[in-house]
């Protein structure tokens, strides 16, 4: 069977949902499945549902499994990619030391390979969203916390076990505020989603006069990130503050990933990439001020392009890197 004639299933383990699709080298989806992870009923119940949306994509494609060549998962860190272990992933509670690539390899009777999810978009940034046609590129997901994926001359870069790229844990403000992670002054604690709704909820208990008040009352002023670029487009100075000091932030990120890595491309996906402009200039100015002349002139921002699909089509593009295929 021709390269081109391939399919490969991405299977996309989150803490709220579980997607799978199979997508071929052109990285059309001939089928795909989403369904809720339902934590909470407990490992065993999560990995058979992760099987039975994966046999439900395969009888949908009407592909015959001659046709199928790997699988690839994209899930939720920390883990051992070598050994395709999840070893304690935070939003997955109750799960330790799990062999998630040989659960879904027994089950599926295919050549199974895990990558961290971030990595996954990444990978399918590279290949089929913003980053074509790139060697170097650097992809980072700013949602309710910050992750990346670092391809490197055309690969992706795992490090010793897995851990390379968490891009939201390097420290920019030592004393600042305290991350998930136990450390302090994290990218994660000061760009993210998190870090926004935390900003403004201190501002709604102060007592500021505010649009997020008005906002957010009927959930007794619980406030989101969402809450909060709301209030930013309405015009509120306190939510465009909080927006504009949480990118300046990014945009100092950005900077040392130029100077580490001098890349082609940065491809920012995650929720709050919708603001649009609102994170990209701030993210070019830090790249402008702050790195190397020689690193910058070269490097592109550009904003994701899968969308909701990158999960399943990365976690595809993570198997058919594995398996040399592209």
């Amino acid at each position: 069977m021709a390269e081109k004639d391939k399919w490969f299933l991405g299977i996309d383990l989150g803490g709220t949902k579980i997607g799978t699709g199979l997508v071929n080298c052109a990285g059309a989806v001939a089928a795909e499945d989403y369904r809720p992870t339902d934590v909470l009923q407990g490992q065993e119940a999560v990995v058979a549902r992760m099987i039975a949306s994966a046999r439900e994509v395969i009888a949908r494609s009407g592909l015959s499994r001659t046709q199928i060549a790997a699988v690839g998962i994209g899930a939720p860190g920390p883990m051992n990619i070598p050994e395709g272990v999840l070893l304690e992933p935070p939003n997955l509670p109750g799960w330790r030391n799990v062999p998630i690539r040989q659960l879904i390899r027994d089950a599926l009777d295919l050549p199974t390979f895990l990558e961290n999810d971030a990595n996954a978009a990444g990978i399918g940034e590279y290949l089929y969203g913003a980053g074509r046609g790139t060697r170097h590129m650097i992809y980072v997901t700013v949602s309710t916390g910050i992750g990346g994926g670092l391809i490197l001359d055309g690969k992706i870069y795992h490090g010793t076990i897995g851990g390379a790229g968490e891009i939201g844990h390097m420290t920019i403000l030592p004393n600042g505020p305290h991350c998930g992670c136990g450390n302090r002054g994290c990218l994660e604690a000061l760009a993210s989603g998190t870090a926004i709704a935390r900003e403004a909820q201190e501002l709604i208990n102060r007592g500021v006069s505010t649009l997020l008040v008005e906002i957010t009352y009927r959930r007794s002023f619980s406030v989101t990130a969402k809450d909060v670029v709301e209030a930013m487009r309405r015009g509120d100075a306190y939510a465009r503050e909080i927006i504009e000091r949480a990118m300046y932030y990014l945009g100092l990120g950005m900077a040392n990933l130029v100077n580490l890595f001098n890349p082609q491309m940065i491809v920012i996906g995650g929720g709050l990439a919708n603001i649009g402009d609102a994170l990209l200039d701030p993210v070019r100015r830090g790249i402008e001020v702050h790195a190397f002349p020689s690193a910058r002139q070269y490097v592109q921002i550009r904003l994701a392009e899968l969308g909701e699909r990158v999960g399943i089509v990365g976690a595809a593009g993570a198997a058919m890197m594995a398996t040399g295929v592209v």
